[in-house]
């Protein structure tokens, strides 16, 4: 039932969803030291997700006959202010949404529709956790870091 291209693949989302619980738990926790509650629960959501993710890649390499690997990460981008940090969980989504969208064709290609579904699945999630992103950025351009910042912390107006 293997296809070691397919879990080579699969191993390398897996690293990517690995590295990326990394990068937003610190993120997370960053967000919070400074105060900024609505941020930090927001990004903390999004490491919690990736930890499905990389729950559900395990499930389907081991279901391959294949051996998850865990211990590899990719290079943490930690950004060191508020826009820093969105953009490079940006850019970490975008850029597992162009590896999410290879390894759905190799699925297709190898006939594992089950492979594809769970990738199509995580793929919704990601392109969110993008729009998410995108929506942080423009408020920052739009309202001015100081503003956007004001309304990040507990006491902010939900």
């Amino acid at each position: 039932m293997s296809n070691e291209k397919l879990l080579a693949v699969l191993n390398q989302l897996l690293a990517d969803e690995l590295t990326a619980i990394n990068q937003y738990m610190v993120h997370s926790e960053m967000c919070d030291n400074w105060g900024y509650a609505k941020l930090h629960q927001a990004i903390e959501k999004q490491a919690r997700d990736e930890m499905h993710h990389a729950e559900w890649l395990i499930r389907r390499i081991i279901f391959l006959e294949g051996i998850p690997v865990a211990s590899k990460l990719n290079p943490i981008k930690i950004g060191q202010t508020v826009l820093e940090m969105v953009s490079n969980d940006q850019d970490a989504e975008l850029g597992a949404v162009r590896a999410s969208n290879a390894a759905i064709s190799l699925a297709h290609e190898v006939a594992d529709q089950s492979t594809v579904e769970l990738l199509t699945k995580i793929l919704k999630m990601e392109e969110g956790y993008v729009d998410w992103a995108e929506i942080q950025r423009a408020q920052i351009e739009q309202m001015g870091l100081e503003n956007y910042l004001t309304n990040q912390t507990e006491g902010a107006a939900s």
